[in-house]
């Protein structure tokens, strides 16, 4: 059996979206495989608020941050609409109602089960992140599916007969249990690598490990 890496990672996350072509890379690099782990976002996952009215910096510099580290990485990247989570942004109070977040962590879960979780993180990030407009109106979503290797229909039917979210807490559960909260986290060998920036000390951690490139 292959070594396992695994990708704890958020459909709403833009650095989620950044690391993708990495875990490819990564994927193509090393006899290794690579686990996706679907997880909500913080905002649904904890009580506790990253983000607040009274401090907007955390925000700005986010903002800054992400679109700086595309234009490094050479890569496009726009505020998606919709979110894919309904959050009012000037109070930060998070909507019941989610119509969106959770059907794609379900399809990340399913396609996982079908051995192209990475593969489905990869297109459908890029379709919600990389050009940003109305990313779920047609068939947009549908052919970001279908470039993983994956049927959106057969997926949603899949999904309609298990319970998704049992899978989601799991993962909640192996992120805490890994040591972290954030994401993207890569855990090996249950030691996390926390930020789309730190692919290369994982890559160095693989090398001490002697895997085959």
């Amino acid at each position: 059996m292959k070594p396992t890496i695994d990708v704890f990672w958020s459909f709403r996350s833009p650095y989620s979206y950044l690391v993708t072509p990495d875990l490819i890379r990564l994927r193509e690099d090393y006899e290794v495989e690579l686990k996706l782990r679907p997880v909500l976002p913080i905002a649904l996952r904890t009580k506790d608020t990253l983000f607040t009215p009274d401090n907007p910096n955390k925000v700005n510099y986010i903002l800054l941050d992400v679109v700086r580290r595309a234009e490094y990485l050479g890569m496009s990247i726009a505020m998606p609409t919709p979110d894919p989570i309904v959050q009012d942004l000037t109070t930060f109070e998070v909507a019941a109602e989610q119509p969106y977040i959770y059907r794609l962590t379900a399809l990340g879960i399913e396609a996982e089960r079908q051995g192209k979780g990475i593969d489905l993180a990869y297109a459908v990030s890029h379709l919600i992140w990389g050009s940003g407009k109305n990313w779920d109106q047609g068939d947009q979503l549908a052919k970001a599916v279908a470039s993983a290797g994956l049927d959106l229909q057969q997926l949603e039917a899949a999904i309609e007969h298990y319970d998704p979210n049992t899978d989601i807490e799991k993962n909640h559960k192996m992120l805490d249990d890994a040591g972290h909260w954030g994401v993207p986290t890569m855990a090996f060998n249950n030691e996390p690598f926390y930020g789309q920036d730190r692919i290369n000390t994982l890559r160095w951690r693989l090398d001490q490990a002697g895997l085959k490139r």
